[in-house]
C-alpha cells in the first residue's frame, strides 16, 4: 500500500516553481506542466500531488517527511532560496528544533499554507 497526499494549490506556476527551485522535488512525469490541473512530484520515495482542482482538497495541508538529517537538507534548502521571514514567530520554520518528543524538525508553509515537516529522530 502506498499513500499520496494531495496538496491544493491556487497557482500551479508559482508551486512549481517552489517545489521543484528551492525544495528540491521533481516531476514525475516530465511531460508534466503548470498548465495541467493536477501534477505529482517526487524526491526519492516522497511522493505527492499539486492540484489546482478546487474541489480536490482545500489549502493548509500539513504532511509530514521523514529525512534522515534535517540540518543539512534546511540548509540545502536555504541555500536554494528558501525564504524564512514570513514565520518569523515559529522557531521551527527558522530552522531545525529539537522537539520534546523525540524528533528534530523543521517547518516548510508554501505560498498556499500547506506545510511539509520535515523530521528525523534526534538522539
Amino acid at each position: 500500500m502506498k499513500m499520496v497526499p494531495l496538496l491544493r494549490v491556487t497557482n500551479m506556476r508559482d508551486a512549481l516553481a517552489f517545489y521543484t527551485g528551492v525544495l528540491d522535488f521533481r516531476l514525475k512525469y516530465p511531460e508534466a506542466s503548470a498548465e495541467d490541473w493536477v501534477v505529482d512530484l517526487v524526491n526519492g520515495d516522497a511522493e505527492f500531488q499539486l492540484t489546482a482542482v478546487e474541489g480536490d482538497q482545500r489549502t493548509g495541508i500539513a504532511v509530514y517527511v521523514w529525512v534522515n538529517d534535517v540540518d543539512s537538507l534546511f540548509q540545502k534548502y536555504l541555500a536554494r532560496g528558501l525564504d524564512t521571514s514570513k514565520k518569523k514567530e515559529s522557531p521551527v520554520h527558522q530552522g531545525p528544533v529539537d522537539q520534546t518528543w523525540g524528533r528534530r524538525e523543521f517547518y516548510v508553509t508554501d505560498a498556499d499554507g500547506n506545510t511539509l515537516r520535515f523530521a528525523s529522530v534526534h538522539s
